[in-house]
């Protein structure tokens, strides 16, 4: 039998193309054929004879071996091409990862509020570009660091590309642009020692937000579980800035932009992405590449939040604050569309790493606001990519429009496009480059009266800061508080300046008293003894990640690790393999050996099954659930294995699925010894089908094969049937009532 090959069937047909997917084929070098007499060559086209030996002087005799020759052009060339191929890294988002993928509205809904098409025409497909990365680390840096996640699509349409330059947070740490080299500084690595790499735990970070309590907000967010994704394609997107849409009519509305994601908002548990960092620094990364390269791509629902002009000031927020969201009782969301990525990159360099976005990028019908640090963006993405990617970047090839380019820009490093004109200047004689008007397609900037005092300052509503905090916090789920509470102790657990971590419990005390006081107990703060302002208890909808999750159950892309070893129930672990793949898990083999494990006596599997890792070489961490089928030998030779004790405690200690049947119920009840946990028995007269739930753990005395794969199609509470029960567990991404209910602290993991 194959492995997870015949399980999970990737796509190798041909990936859906797009307008900018045959644009890139312009620049696409395709890979030979074997059969095919491709020769070596230098950059300008002479085929190379020999590429391993540099031109030297060789003696008579052999042991005579002279000085390498500086004449050696192609010596040179191929050591001066390798010492030039790594461009200035971003100064934050240096590590991300990108893809492919359209974009398509609904309907025209929107054109009440806008004329730009790429919103309001439902009969266009336009492609798209993400890329999603980390902000404080290095290129070099993990995947599931604690962190904020970029969020950047490039919208390629017709009237020029869109770009929405955003985060998987809709707020962010500072209100003006001016702060941000001040932040920067603070998060990145401490200038003397280059040191936390990819975390915020340190003293200069703590110092800064401290100091700075317009960051209150954004600092509950990344301390919350939305600092560590379970995936990307689990995350919010959110534009942060507040931009504005422009009408046929010419009426204004200022707006706000959402993705959200059709498999829910989910995260990891800090411990699994420490362990994450390590085991599989990619983690993430992978985890795109595999859900597109097996056909469940991933898909998020495109919202607006807007308020008109006549609205803008009747909140007790600004709604021009970068560090506030438009609470959405007060600013509902309309879903106009869906974004779907659904073709991996060629060559991660020139497409991911090149690529380069810019909040000022926008097409007509959508414009800006004064959002003070939106302003700033707008100057320093532009200019960021110009000091990274030379005057001319926007010709590169993922960076280029599908849509005809042309102006009088010359020359500059790295000039691409060829112009074939005796004028570079406007007005010419030859009337070439023309400006239009509006009429015609030309972006033209909202007519808007500004009146007021050129002075550094802010607003009167840009002064007050632990309000959203606040309202934050008090709508989380009791476990999202405990991991928020969590996060803050281990952070500030890390600075060792006693100034630092002391001096944030003011700014906690300000959110939530009884906050404040479990940090500061935890990390040597002095505990509060009032608070620091009153907490009124208010609450909003779609703060809490429990607010997203999915309407209809699902298992999609879902990572479960099947544990076996020799002697195990091939019949009954294929049945449910069958039924979760079905309904678009993935499953993962995983035995004692990279090779074929028998089956039990009497199952006829030719050589056995083909486990895709063994024990050792993979960890629960990097899975969502775990099943054990039965078999009495294979069960006697899981007891055995430290290891794959480890995995189950662990799996549980993080509150993921898990399965078992027959005999492996026997693994989980005398060896593992989940602590709380109602197992199957049949001593207790139970029926050997019978199957019992308890806190995520799924287990039976005998599997119903045939029902296997119609019952997994019906993932329900309450439903009946082992693989339709393992299923909804699944669904539901972790039990956190084990960590509620305390079972979770009583084992090892």
């Amino acid at each position: 039998m194959s492995s997870t090959g015949q399980s999970v069937e990737k796509a190798f047909a041909p990936m859906p193309s797009t307008k900018k997917v045959m644009d890139l084929q312009r620049d696409i070098l395709q890979e030979p054929r074997a059969n095919q007499s491709q020769t070596l060559t230098t950059d300008h086209g002479v085929k190379v004879a020999d590429t391993d030996n540099w031109l030297k002087i060789i003696g008579s005799r052999e042991s005579e071996n002279g000085p390498s020759l500086l004449e050696d052009q192609i010596g040179r060339e191929k050591i001066h091409r390798f010492d030039h191929e790594r461009i200035p890294e971003r100064v934050v988002h240096a590590r991300g990862t990108g893809a492919h993928g359209y974009f398509k509205v609904f309907d025209d809904r929107a054109s009440q509020y806008t004329f730009a098409p790429v919103l309001t025409d439902s009969s266009r497909t336009t492609p798209v570009f993400v890329r999603f990365s980390t902000v404080q680390g290095s290129r070099g840096s993990a995947d599931t660091v604690r962190d904020v996640r970029g969020f950047a699509v490039k919208f390629y349409t017709e009237e020029g590309n869109w770009d929405i330059v955003g985060n998987d947070i809709p707020v962010f740490f500072i209100q003006d642009a001016i702060k941000f080299p001040d932040f920067v500084h603070a998060v990145k690595p401490e200038p003397h020692n280059d040191v936390p790499q990819g975390q915020s735990a340190h003293n200069n970070f703590w110092d800064f937000v401290g100091l700075q309590p317009e960051s209150a907000h954004m600092v509950m967010w990344v301390m919350s579980d939305r600092g560590v994704p379970r995936s990307f394609r689990m995350m919010q997107g959110f534009g942060v800035n507040t931009f504005t849409l422009l009408s046929a009519n010419g009426g204004r509305h200022f707006v706000k932009f959402h993705f959200i994601p059709e498999l829910g908002v989910h995260s990891l548990l800090w411990d699994e992405a420490l362990k994450i960092n390590g085991q599989d620094p990619d983690f993430h990364r992978k985890d795109l590449s595999e859900a597109i390269e097996s056909g469940a791509y991933p898909k998020w629902k495109f919202a607006i939040q807007t308020i008109p002009e006549s609205r803008a000031h009747n909140f007790d927020f600004d709604i021009l604050d970068a560090t506030k969201i438009w609470p959405q009782d007060k600013v509902p969301l309309e879903e106009i569309g869906e974004l779907v990525l659904d073709r991996v990159v060629d060559e991660f360099f020139p497409e991911t790493e090149q690529v380069a976005f810019c909040t000022s990028h926008v097409v007509p019908g959508i414009g800006f606001s004064d959002d003070p640090l939106l302003q700033g963006r707008n100057f320093s993405y532009f200019d960021t990519q110009i000091s990274r990617l030379g005057a001319n970047w926007e010709e590169l090839p993922i960076n280029r429009p599908v849509c005809p380019v042309f102006n009088h820009n010359r020359d500059g490093k790295s000039r691409h496009r060829i112009v074939k004109s005796e004028v570079n200047y406007w007005p010419n004689r030859k009337d070439i480059g023309r400006p239009v008007t509006g009429e015609k397609g030309g972006y033209v900037e909202y007519a808007e009266t500004i009146n007021g005092t050129k002075q550094r300052a802010r607003g009167p509503k840009f002064q007050e800061h632990f309000n959203q905090a606040q309202l934050f916090y008090n709508s989380l789920s009791a476990y999202e508080k405990a991991h928020l509470i969590s996060a803050i102790c281990f952070e500030l657990s890390h600075c060792e300046d006693s100034v630092v971590y002391r001096s944030y419990i003011d700014v906690l005390n300000n959110i939530d008293f009884d906050l404040a006081k479990a940090v500061a107990v935890q990390v040597n703060g002095e505990v509060p003894t009032k608070p620091g302002r009153a907490n009124d208890g208010e609450r909003s909808e779609g703060l809490s990640q429990l607010d997203f999750m999915p309407k209809t159950p699902t298992i999609v892309s879902r990572r479960i690790a099947i544990l076996i070893s020799d002697g195990f129930d091939a019949a009954e672990m294929q049945a449910v393999r069958a039924a979760l793949t079905n309904a678009k898990a993935v499953c993962h083999i995983i035995g004692p050996r990279r090779n074929y494990i028998r089956p039990m006596t009497g199952q006829d599997f030719g050589l056995g099954v083909f486990a895709d890792h063994h024990f050792d070489s993979q960890r629960s961490t990097l899975f969502d659930a775990i099943y054990i089928p039965s078999g009495k030998e294979h069960v006697k030779t899981l007891a055995k294995s430290g290891r794959v004790v480890h995995w189950l405690r662990e799996a549980f200690g993080h509150c993921k699925a898990i399965a078992a049947v027959g005999e492996g119920v026997d693994l989980l009840r005398d060896v593992v010894r989940l602590p709380g946990i109602d197992l199957f028995a049949p001593e207790r007269g139970q029926g050997s089908d019978e199957v019992v739930t308890s806190y995520g753990v799924v287990t039976t005395g005998k599997f119903n094969t045939p029902s296997a794969v119609t019952d997994v199609l019906n993932i329900a509470p309450d439903t009946r049937g082992f693989t339709p029960n393992f299923a909804f567990q699944i669904s539901q991404h972790r039990c956190y009532e084990r960590e509620l209910d305390g079972l979770t602290e009583q084992v090892a993991f």
